[in-house]
């Protein structure tokens, strides 16, 4: 028996050990997220929306919204949470009501971002899939209502989560700190509000994600088969078709950008891990490692979508060089009309 507990106290001293290292170098990663994260995504945002990119204008008004959803979530969950809480501890932020309010702008805007790809990969579906229905909903008109619903839903979803909260401490008559309420984890109302919470994010986009990426995927092997075999290809010719070019261009922004949020949100799937593991007399330390550390690939995945429009795109990528250079050559400009 003391073998067995000398055994058990190892493992979480070793647990321990590797949480406050992995502290160590995630207090380090978030103000380089912070740093990066803002500035690629405002330049994102500036740059679609002048809307030279050669992109459909409601495909711009998802990636614009994507990009703006981002953006407050690397706000509100890197700075005004991680890099907060590590180096400005107890100030106005944790007042109660300001710490409430940013749990909901955290919640908020994850959701906004999670359903915006939903949104955009149901977009390029139709815009590819469904030649019908493309002329009705892929409009600039659809984008705005379709992206305007996603918030009031996102808002409305979040509303409840603004209640099971209580103030960590009262200071000179003053509620500080905001912690969950003990029933919050045990009354069914609110573990199946929040099993239902998880589900919709990121469960849920997740499957919708993946199905409609197939049926893309299959639709433009199929469509881009028939259409060698009308244009002669298969009999050796090689002639240039634009349309299935387009199509193809289409499938690889889309592919990449659902590919980079399904594998950096990946390791945040853990509502069936956590189900499982509530049976078991697991080390906390290692699940809260886990857990930190999807929650980082998450906030890391808010800073990609540029580098992908960069990549894939030509003309975001010309308009992107042309915006970095624009501050050095201004400079240049005055220092050599200064001098002259």
């Amino acid at each position: 028996m003391s073998i067995a507990c000398l055994q058990h106290g190892c493992t979480l001293s070793l647990a321990q050990e590797m949480r406050e290292r992995y502290y160590s170098v995630e207090k380090i990663l978030y103000p380089i997220i912070a740093v990066f994260g803002v500035p690629v995504n405002v330049i994102a945002i500036v740059i679609l929306a002048r809307g030279k990119c050669g992109l459909a204008t409601c495909t711009t008004r998802y990636l614009v919204a994507m990009a703006a959803a981002d953006l407050i979530v690397i706000v509100a969950e890197v700075i005004l949470r991680q890099i907060h809480s590590y180096y400005f501890p107890v100030n106005f932020l944790d007042l109660t009501t300001v710490c409430i309010l940013r749990r909901l702008l955290r919640r908020f805007s994850t959701d906004c971002s999670v359903w915006f790809t939903v949104t955009f990969t149901f977009d390029r579906y139709v815009a590819i899939c469904c030649q019908k229905l493309k002329t009705k909903y892929c409009t600039r008109q659809t984008a705005a209502a379709v992206l305007a619903t996603m918030c009031v839903l996102s808002c409305l979803k979040n509303i409840p989560f603004a209640f099971p909260f209580l103030a960590g401490q009262i200071i000179d008559h003053v509620s500080w700190f905001c912690y969950y309420k003990p029933s919050y984890f045990i009354e069914p109302g609110w573990v199946g509000l929040d099993s239902f919470d998880r589900i919709l994010t990121p469960i849920l986009p997740f499957v919708i994600i993946l199905l409609l990426n197939a049926l893309t995927v299959r639709h433009i092997v199929v469509a881009s088969r028939a259409r060698k075999e009308l244009r002669g290809q298969s009999k050796g010719k090689n002639c240039s078709d634009p349309e299935m070019e387009s199509r193809w261009r289409s499938m690889v922004l889309l592919l990449t950008l659902s590919g980079s949020f399904i594998l950096l949100w990946l390791t945040n799937v853990d509502f069936l891990y956590y189900q499982f593991a509530k049976s078991y007399n697991n080390n906390n330390e290692y699940e809260d490692i886990f857990h930190e550390v999807g929650s980082l690939l998450k906030n890391i995945s808010c800073c990609t979508n540029t580098i992908i429009y960069a990549v894939t795109q030509s003309k975001f990528r010309e308009q992107m060089i042309s915006a970095v250079k624009y501050p050095v050559t201004s400079l240049f400009h005055f220092i050599n009309k200064g001098v002259s």
